[in-house]
């Protein structure tokens, strides 16, 4: 029996936005109230908008949402300016920051889909060139939402500060791996790679279960808010942590783990974590 703590709780209203830290929430089976509640749908596509895709969307991780009901979610501009999901012309500005033609978007369309560039090709050609990606459908795991795989994404504070030592100092961990749930367990760093087919309980009620690692792609090498590119962020976990998600995958470099939600709960930072 592995213990330990919830130290950061994490939402991201819209998806590829920045998002916000929490100091408690409802979690259920579609993860945590509100996250990734909204996406950007690219009208040319119709492709969700992704900042895995990173030459076409990497100026939407310098906009940060915040809020739990999508008709009253903030976004804030990287010029300061702010403004409302509700507001009437919110898809002319958006579409001005995005630098395309975009919708915001609170259902996922039929048969949805998003662009993931090959990270590897990412760090050989820089974040503003095109590259193979390959496309997936959302929802795999959580039907009818905006997950890539699953609604929940963890990782322990063994796991960041590892990465963070290999990285300059002030680069940032948590913003650019863009977890839900921040942990502090006993056990080193990666022990993430253990947890696959485990529960793991957060508070009174929290059940999770752990699906798999986290794969991570391009994003958390590019520029988040303040936070400048790092191409580190992707090259020291393929240094230190090259594993195989899923069967047949093949080994990536993975930082964390995906969970689904067994039972649903109301977590706050500082509550008790066990892992079964």
């Amino acid at each position: 029996m592995i213990s330990g703590r919830l130290v950061q709780l994490r939402r991201y209203p819209v998806k590829s936005l920045l998002g916000e830290r929490l100091p408690a929430a409802e979690v259920g089976e579609t993860g945590i109230a509100g996250d990734r509640a909204l996406a950007l749908l690219d009208r040319a596509t119709g492709r969700v908008a992704s900042a895995k895709q990173p030459h076409r969307w990497r100026t939407l991780l310098t906009l940060r949402a915040a809020g739990a009901t999508p008709d009253r979610v903030r976004i804030t501009l990287a010029d300061g300016r702010h403004l409302s999901t509700s507001d009437p012309d919110i898809d002319a500005v958006l579409s001005a920051a995005a630098g395309r033609p975009v919708t915001l978007v609170d259902a996922v369309p039929a048969g949805a889909t998003l662009l993931r560039s090959h990270p590897d090709a990412v760090l050989a050609a820089g974040s503003a060139d095109e590259v193979a990606a390959d496309e997936s459908r959302l929802g795999s795991a959580a039907p009818g939402t905006f997950f890539d795989f699953a609604a929940i994404h963890l990782v322990t504070t063994a796991t960041l500060d590892r990465i963070a030592t290999d990285l300059p100092p002030g680069a940032g961990t948590v913003e650019r791996y863009r977890p839900n749930l921040v942990l502090d367990t006993v056990g080193d760093a990666f022990a993430e790679n253990g947890w696959v087919g485990r529960e793991l309980r957060i508070g009174p009620d929290l059940v999770l279960a752990v699906l798999a690692p986290t794969p991570r792609c391009a994003v958390p090498t590019l520029a988040h808010g303040p936070l400048p590119r790092e191409t580190g962020a992707l090259r020291v976990p393929a240094r230190l942590n090259r594993v195989e998600p899923l069967p047949g995958l093949g080994p990536e470099p993975c930082i964390g783990a995906y969970a689904r939600v067994v039972r649903a709960g109301r977590v706050a930072e500082g509550d008790p974590v066990t892992v079964g």
